[in-house]
Protein backbone atom coordinates (compact mmCIF):
# COMPACT_ATOMS: atom_id res chain seq x y z
CA UNK A 1 0.00 0.00 0.00
CA UNK A 2 1.49 3.40 -0.93
CA UNK A 3 2.46 5.64 1.95
CA UNK A 4 4.66 8.63 2.71
CA UNK A 5 5.47 7.15 6.12
CA UNK A 6 8.67 5.31 7.00
CA UNK A 7 8.63 1.55 6.75
CA UNK A 8 10.75 -0.66 8.98
CA UNK A 9 12.24 -4.07 8.39
CA UNK A 10 12.69 -6.38 11.35
CA UNK A 11 14.44 -9.73 11.51
CA UNK A 12 12.68 -12.46 13.42
CA UNK A 13 15.19 -13.22 16.15
CA UNK A 14 14.36 -15.67 18.94
CA UNK A 15 13.19 -12.71 21.08
CA UNK A 16 10.98 -11.34 18.30
CA UNK A 17 9.51 -14.81 17.69
CA UNK A 18 8.72 -15.09 21.40
CA UNK A 19 7.10 -11.65 21.41
CA UNK A 20 5.00 -12.60 18.37
CA UNK A 21 3.93 -15.83 20.05
CA UNK A 22 2.87 -13.97 23.18
CA UNK A 23 1.11 -11.33 21.09
CA UNK A 24 -0.79 -14.04 19.18
CA UNK A 25 -1.97 -15.45 22.51
CA UNK A 26 -3.21 -12.01 23.55
CA UNK A 27 -4.76 -11.14 20.18
CA UNK A 28 -5.69 -14.50 18.63
CA UNK A 29 -7.75 -12.86 15.90
CA UNK A 30 -4.48 -11.61 14.40
CA UNK A 31 -2.54 -14.85 14.74
CA UNK A 32 -0.42 -15.38 11.63
CA UNK A 33 -0.25 -11.67 10.79
CA UNK A 34 3.16 -10.70 12.17
CA UNK A 35 2.93 -7.11 10.94
CA UNK A 36 -0.36 -6.47 12.72
CA UNK A 37 0.87 -8.21 15.88
CA UNK A 38 4.01 -6.07 15.94
CA UNK A 39 1.87 -2.99 15.45
CA UNK A 40 -0.35 -3.99 18.41
CA UNK A 41 2.67 -4.74 20.59
CA UNK A 42 4.19 -1.32 19.87
CA UNK A 43 0.89 0.48 20.51
CA UNK A 44 0.43 -1.37 23.80
CA UNK A 45 4.01 -0.64 24.87
CA UNK A 46 3.60 3.07 24.12
CA UNK A 47 0.30 3.22 26.02
CA UNK A 48 1.84 1.49 29.05
CA UNK A 49 4.98 3.63 28.95
CA UNK A 50 2.89 6.80 28.91
CA UNK A 51 0.69 5.53 31.72
CA UNK A 52 3.70 4.52 33.83
CA UNK A 53 5.34 7.91 33.26
CA UNK A 54 2.13 9.70 34.27
CA UNK A 55 1.80 7.58 37.45
CA UNK A 56 5.43 8.24 38.30
CA UNK A 57 5.02 11.98 37.80
CA UNK A 58 1.83 12.01 39.92
CA UNK A 59 3.64 10.16 42.72
CA UNK A 60 6.46 12.70 42.65
CA UNK A 61 4.05 15.61 42.87
CA UNK A 62 2.00 13.92 45.58
CA UNK A 63 5.05 13.45 47.80
CA UNK A 64 6.87 16.69 47.07
CA UNK A 65 6.88 19.95 48.97
CA UNK A 66 4.64 19.98 51.98
CA UNK A 67 3.09 16.57 51.49
CA UNK A 68 4.73 15.26 54.68
CA UNK A 69 4.88 18.52 56.61
CA UNK A 70 4.03 17.86 60.24
CA UNK A 71 4.63 14.12 60.00
CA UNK A 72 7.97 14.26 61.79
CA UNK A 73 8.98 16.11 64.92
CA UNK A 74 11.32 19.07 64.67
CA UNK A 75 14.94 17.92 64.68
CA UNK A 76 14.07 14.37 63.56
CA UNK A 77 16.51 14.50 60.67
CA UNK A 78 19.34 15.79 62.86
CA UNK A 79 18.72 12.99 65.38
CA UNK A 80 18.74 10.43 62.59
CA UNK A 81 22.00 11.77 61.21
CA UNK A 82 23.62 11.68 64.66
CA UNK A 83 23.46 7.87 64.44
CA UNK A 84 25.43 7.78 61.17
CA UNK A 85 29.12 6.97 61.40
CA UNK A 86 31.45 9.77 60.38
Amino acid sequence: MPTNRHRYTITETDEVARALKLAAERWPEQRGNGGQLLHRVLEEWARNATSKRERHRAAIFATSGSAFRGEFEAGYRDELRADWPE
